[in-house]
């Protein structure tokens, strides 16, 4: 049996999301680390003392990896069953980190706010995942 028989036809969809979403990633460390020389913050230190902004940096950097692993899972979850859905809700929630971490590389940490319509994208594939897994026990 080859993969691409049991993967659905448009699974393709959903693994450009997943390059999507490694671009953004990218980007967010490569933003991190030219702060570090930008405002003189050393290895391994992860804030600074002294430069608010870099801190700012750094979280969207490292709040975007601490949820990441969860969207990955969820996101993979609703791919199975709907990966044209999952893609556009994955889709929503990367752009939306892009917005997140561009408001909050203001130094203004409110205005990572920006990126809240990301929260339509990450609830998104949770909720069809609590559906494929209530399908999978026969609920409904």
């Amino acid at each position: 049996m080859d993969i691409l028989d049991v993967l659905p036809s448009n699974f393709g969809l959903v693994i450009f999301t997943y390059l999507y979403s490694w671009i953004m990633l990218g980007y967010l460390a490569v933003k991190v680390g030219s702060a570090r020389k930008k405002y003189d913050v050393q290895y391994p230190t992860m804030y600074s003392d002294k430069e608010p902004v870099f801190n700012c940096i750094q979280r969207a950097h490292q709040n975007t990896l601490e949820v990441y692993p969860q969207w990955l899972v969820f996101q993979t979850i609703a791919a199975l069953v709907y990966p044209v859905a999952a893609s556009v809700l994955g889709a929503i929630w990367v752009t939306s980190r892009f917005s997140y971490a561009w408001g909050y590389y203001t130094g203004d940490p409110a205005k990572r706010m920006r990126g809240a319509y990301g929260y339509i994208g990450y609830f998104g594939v949770i909720i069809l995942s609590i559906s494929i897994a209530l399908q999978l026990l026969r609920v409904f």
